[in-house]
């Protein structure tokens, strides 16, 4: 069974920074590319951050570039997302995802449940 636990959420001021992370199960991890999608307040979802199996191939959501971060552990089976420089708008329900390709990191299969970030004073 394909599992998915994310952590790391939490409440943080504004220009303040967390490190979400992603434990992976059930499936050959290093194999597929792996992505961050979030879903705001009221909001529809927002891919973030996508990284290719390998990490060779890493892009990021022009509302996050500069400020976000995603790697990956082969070793451990996890992904992360260190997240700097926080905004009220990046409050969101941070999902991780698993893609059924080795690059092609929008074309998921899994879902994780989510945490969640809360960016306020």
């Amino acid at each position: 069974e394909v599992q998915l636990v994310e952590s790391g959420g939490g409440l943080v001021q504004p220009g303040g920074s967390l490190r979400l992370s992603c434990v992976a199960s059930g499936f050959s991890f290093s194999s597929y590319a792996m992505s961050w999608v979030r879903q705001a307040p009221g909001k529809g979802l927002e891919w973030v951050s996508g990284i290719s199996r390998s990490s060779a191939t890493i892009t990021d959501a022009d509302s996050v570039k500069g400020r976000f971060t995603i790697s990956r552990d082969n070793a451990k089976n996890t992904i992360y997302l260190q997240v700097d420089s926080l905004k009220p708008e990046d409050t969101a329900v941070y999902y991780c995802t698993k893609s059924w390709h080795s690059t092609w990191y929008w074309a998921v299969d899994y879902w994780g449940r989510g945490t969640q970030v809360t960016v306020s004073a």
